[in-house]
């Protein structure tokens, strides 16, 4: 993290201990963070209080912070590649992008977050947790952190309900790597949303796109997850027109694909809804 981008002010993370709350540990965490389990508790009860003081986490979470938070962004570790470089986009309270590094010891995880504020407590848990050698935060917005001459491409991009999957799939193809992948962790209604994003990210040029469900047997609330690779003939496209040319093309896809995708869902309108498919 630059000079630039690293939050001013300072706070601390230690509330008297009075004040953390008793969460029980689900046994499957154990099997989960395995030597890191303490961390992952310390992580958990810092969401519980200085996260809800903070406006990260709403006081009615704090019983489900195990089950719907931690736990749930944990299990993605399921579907990220040995040794990958991660970027979770819009990470606000660190969800999924600290429980995935505890997880897993072999990925590096930048957590990437516009506001100051969050990014000054996401500083302050990663000290408090010391994972500063794995995790690191940048305070910016996507597609921008993935694009122009300082612009990093990363392995693999995690999300938690950032944006719809047609906008979220513009703003985060700058940031990959060539045959790098997205995962955007969606709710209950992950297969309808992809039947109306799937013409859209088809343009963009992902493929494939399919759902995975992270945790299943595991944990009592698995993740759905939608996984969709960047085309490695897009990457290829771009590679022929050179660095400088490949930022401009990724500038203009994102604002064109955007547009595009509000074109596709008007027209879409009054055509008959096709089966739903896992995969493509």
């Amino acid at each position: 993290m630059s000079d630039a981008d690293r939050p001013s002010g300072s706070s601390s993370l230690q509330p008297p201990p009075s004040e953390t709350p008793q969460l029980p540990v689900p046994p499957v965490a154990r099997e989960i963070f395995g030597e890191r389990l303490a961390q992952a508790i310390r992580y958990t009860e810092l969401l519980a209080t200085a996260g809800v003081e903070r406006g990260l986490i709403g006081p009615r979470e704090t019983d489900r912070l195990w089950q719907r938070h931690v736990l749930n962004c944990a299990v993605i570790a399921e579907a990220v590649p040995a040794d990958a470089d991660v970027v979770d986009v819009g990470s606000g309270a660190g969800l999924p992008g600290i429980p995935l590094a505890l997880a897993r010891s072999d990925v590096r995880v930048e957590l990437l977050e516009p506001m100051e504020r969050r990014c000054l407590f996401l500083q302050e848990v990663i000290a408090a947790l010391d994972l500063e050698s794995q995790v690191s935060v940048r305070r910016g917005c996507a597609p921008d952190a993935g694009i122009g001459p300082d612009g990093r491409r990363f392995g693999v991009v995690v999300a938690r309900a950032v944006a719809p999957l047609e906008r979220l799939g513009a703003i985060i193809l700058p940031m990959l790597q060539p045959d790098g992948v997205m995962l955007a962790m969606r709710g209950s209604r992950i297969l309808a949303e992809l039947q109306d994003a799937r013409g859209s990210l088809g343009a963009q040029g992902w493929h494939p796109v399919d759902v995975v469900v992270c945790g299943e047997g595991r944990v009592d609330e698995p993740s759905r997850v939608l996984r969709a690779v960047r085309a490695a003939e897009l990457a290829r496209a771009e590679s022929k027109k050179g660095r400088g040319d490949g930022e401009r093309h990724d500038g203009r896809q994102v604002r064109r694909t955007a547009r595009d995708s509000r074109r596709s869902r008007e027209a879409g309108r009054d055509r008959p809804t096709r089966g739903q498919s896992r995969s493509t």
